[in-house]
């Protein structure tokens, strides 16, 4: 987990509330999650997204 990543706590709150995929639970959705809340707190165009 890095600086910003959502606590297990934090999960325990969000992950409820988020949608399921057509054929269930999408895989690494918390990693998906991170990554968002990444670009916009750092307002980052996309390309400079890092892989992990």
């Amino acid at each position: 987990m890095t600086r910003g990543d959502l606590s297990d706590a934090e999960w325990e709150l969000v992950e409820p509330l988020l949608p399921l995929g057509e054929r269930g639970p999408i895989p690494d959705l918390r990693r998906q999650l991170d990554a968002v809340m990444w670009r916009f707190r750092t307002g980052s165009p996309r390309r400079d997204v890092p892989e992990r």
